[in-house]
């Protein structure tokens, strides 16, 4: 009788993966702390000091939140030194950022940190290649610190990885004037050429709804506990609803099965 090798065991699907936070491009950082904080949310700064900061958060008790960030002067000339920090794609997408209007500007996955150079090389595998995985330090207003690693597709347009936040900052306490109590949906359109990426990097993502769209980037965001929208006028650009306003299904980018 001749021996035979053990079938192969069937391969699995990727996890879903989980938003850490949808980030919204301002001009102005105080100006748009203060305007998002007259809409009705706590709003608190990333780094110390708060007069040089360039990142703010809307927090919740738990799951993702929104970050507001502004950039550097000069960031639109900035690709080829951002290359060399951050690895090949960061650049471009720096430039994106700074030079787009206000508004939605990108969208952060959560990966746990021991897995995060792991998924990067099996998302290259799958023909979406990342740059190296980045280890950052913040320093908070309250003079504790922040670590966190992070990775960018090469294609400034998707969605990119980071890990959650060491020690963890979502606040239990916080309760939001207007009412938000959790961020439950957030709208992506994708462009039908990054759908296969997008799908490789979120899989089933239970917080996502894709929409074919001429342009990959966030289109909108559902808060739980709004009882209305706040002011378009203080949001710099961001599209804010409650999460009972709800679209309807797509129809030509449901998520269906992952293709991970």
């Amino acid at each position: 009788m001749t021996a035979t090798s053990p079938p192969s065991p069937p391969s699995l699907p990727s996890p879903p993966r989980r938003t850490s936070h949808v980030l919204v491009r301002v001009h102005d950082l105080h100006r748009a702390v203060q305007d998002f904080r007259a809409a009705g949310f706590v709003v608190a700064y990333a780094t110390a000091p708060e007069s040089k900061a360039l990142h703010a958060h809307v927090w919740f008790p738990q799951g993702p939140v929104i970050e507001l960030l502004t950039t550097p002067l000069g960031a639109r000339w900035m690709r080829l030194p951002v290359d060399l920090r951050f690895g090949r794609g960061a650049g471009d997408r720096m430039v994106r950022w700074a030079r787009q209007d206000e508004g939605f500007c990108d969208l952060a996955l959560l990966v746990e940190h021991a897995e995060l150079a792991g998924v990067t090389r099996r998302l290259a595998d799958d023909g979406v290649p990342c740059g190296r995985a980045v280890h950052w330090t913040r320093r908070r207003p309250d003079g504790g610190e922040t670590r966190f690693a992070f990775s960018y597709p090469r294609a400034g347009r998707l969605p990119f990885l980071v890990t959650p936040y060491d020690p963890p900052q979502h606040p239990s306490g916080v309760r939001h004037p207007n009412g938000a109590r959790a961020l439950t949906r957030i709208v992506l359109g994708v462009h039908p050429d990054d759908l296969p990426a997008v799908r490789h990097l979120a899989g089933d993502a239970p917080d996502l709804l894709l929409e074919e769209a001429p342009v990959t980037a966030v289109r909108a965001v559902h808060l739980a506990g709004l009882t209305r929208p706040p002011d378009p006028a203080l949001l710099h650009g961001a599209v804010l609803r409650p999460a009972d306003d709800l679209p309807a299904p797509p129809t030509t980018h449901g998520k269906g099965t992952s293709t991970s």
